[in-house]
């Protein structure tokens, strides 16, 4: 017979496994319209306005996010295994009607039901962190949050999909395959982990008021802050990007498709690492990192792609005269010849390279300027000694190079991986019987800056005018976290 610590130790990766996987179908499904809308309006199947579809895309994630609390307490009392496969069969129903709507309220309604697969996080963690001893719930909850994957999964394959559903737009009506489907596979995954679990949940039978005591600890808000930060913006980022992309870069709506996924897909991946450095270094020092690292690359990120114009070095009249002769390359009054700088001379004060506008001008890293100077007056004019006869214009023009941006984005999105992994680290160690309470309270934060994210993005757009306001933002946030963090620590002088 083999011993007993070999069987539990399968039964938990077993647990482990099927809570990922659940995770990941509702991670994919909670992100359904992010794709099927946008291709609806882009083929004019349904007419909605950009008002519309923000609430379309966003009220998955608001109900996703508010739900988790009280799914976390549901699965403290009833265990995860009756709440996760509830959450499965109950998302598949509204799922499967979405194949029927016809308007833009039918449709609304019944995104708010699948909706609650979002909520299936905190259920997950709750149940997941049961079958694992402390030091090694941080490795745990790291992987099932690789589940996160689930968001770059849709985005990745859902398109493809639909181009096949609808014959490459020659049969449009078949888009609604794609709800049946992605209902189908939530009702198969529902019964697989109904029947491969163990119904499991903490030994304590808490009140509802003693599981929501911890809520009055500013600990638990300070967590919720953090959630905020590493897993709110990745989810905002991860809707923000295309559109910013597209406008910032020109890129095709399918292009900035796969560069997102580039950010998302690792970042979830990335999850498990985060919940493994969290066991060997502690989840402090993780989030010291992250953070960190967060401010750093999104300073890089401030400076906008740009072109600007600014006044240069012009040339003044050394003596009176008229203007005899006026042209691009030079001024002559009286017996005086002035050499104007064209846009294609050269000069010692300035770099000139590859020429200006748009993306053909090769790998800039740095700022370029392009000086010239430009005739002031006309043949014929009368000129004043110290007039200014000729004015000099620069053009600053930043690229912001697409791959450095990218680059940049990519390690931003790593770091929110490690960061997720390390705020529920937190949660296990210091409310191990109150994981889903406490786990559903920071995930409803985190999952509000998914909802929020977006909207504070296109206000602060809307009133700066440039797309990187979206950083600022997000690193004015980052700066908040650390210093809360280090201010929590000198005051208790223990891990915060």
């Amino acid at each position: 017979m083999k011993d007993s610590k070999t069987i539990n130790t399968r039964t938990s990766h077993r647990i482990l496994f099927l809570s990922t996987l659940a995770f990941t179908v509702c991670f994919a499904a909670w992100m359904i319209n992010g794709v099927l809308v946008t291709f609806l309006v882009n083929n004019a199947v349904f007419k909605w306005s950009p008002i519309q579809i923000g609430w379309l895309l966003g009220v998955p994630v608001l109900v996703g996010s508010v739900f988790r609390l009280p799914v976390g307490m549901l699965t403290d009392k009833y265990g995860g295994k009756w709440v996760m496969s509830l959450i499965l069969f109950f998302c598949a129903i509204p799922m499967f009607f979405l194949s029927q709507a016809n308007s833009y309220t039918s449709f609304l309604l019944l995104s708010v039901g699948f909706g609650l697969s979002g909520a299936s996080f905190a259920a997950g963690v709750a149940y997941t962190s049961l079958w694992y001893p402390k030091e090694k719930q941080g490795t745990a909850l790291g992987i099932f949050g690789a589940g996160t994957m689930g968001a770059a999964l849709t985005t990745l394959f859902a398109p493809t999909i639909l181009n096949n559903l609808t014959r490459h737009g020659a049969y449009l009506e078949g888009w609604r395959t794609l709800p049946k489907l992605y209902a189908a596979l939530l009702v198969v995954v529902a019964v697989i982990f109904f029947l491969g679990t163990i119904h499991k949940k903490p030994v304590e039978n808490k009140t509802i008021a003693q599981r929501l005591s911890p809520l009055k600890e500013i600990r638990v808000w300070r967590f919720g802050l953090y959630y905020f930060f590493v897993f709110g913006s990745f989810v905002a980022l991860s809707q923000w990007l295309i559109p910013y992309y597209v406008n910032v870069y020109a890129m095709s709506i399918v292009m900035a498709g796969f560069m997102v996924t580039a950010f998302s897909l690792p970042a979830g991946l990335v999850r498990a690492v985060g919940g493994w450095l969290t066991d060997k270094v502690g989840a402090r020092m993780v989030l010291i990192w992250v953070f960190g690292v967060c401010i750093v690359s999104m300073i890089f990120l401030f400076i906008p792609r740009m072109e600007i114009q600014a006044p240069g070095q012009g040339i003044m009249a050394n003596k009176p005269g008229v203007a005899q002769f006026v042209s691009n390359d030079k001024i002559i009054i009286g017996e005086d010849t002035y050499m104007l700088q064209n846009k294609s001379g050269d000069s010692s004060e300035v770099s000139i390279r590859f020429g200006i506008h748009h993306d053909n001008e090769g790998f800039l890293f740095l700022p370029t300027t392009i000086f010239h100077q430009e005739a002031n007056i006309k043949q014929g004019d009368t000129v004043a000694k110290g007039q200014l006869i000729a004015k000099g214009v620069t053009l600053i023009y930043f690229q912001a190079n697409k791959w450095i941006f990218t680059t940049l984005v990519f390690l931003i999105g790593i770091m929110m991986g490690l960061g997720g992994a390390a705020v529920y680290k937190h949660i296990s160690d210091y409310y191990p019987t109150n994981i889903g309470t406490v786990g559903g309270i920071v995930g409803v934060l985190g999952g509000l800056g998914g909802f929020f994210g977006p909207i504070l993005f296109g206000y602060l757009l809307k009133s700066s005018g440039v797309w990187t306001s979206c950083w600022m933002f997000l690193a004015a946030l980052a700066a908040i976290c650390i210093v809360l963090q280090r201010l929590a620590i000198k005051a208790i002088k223990q891990p915060a």
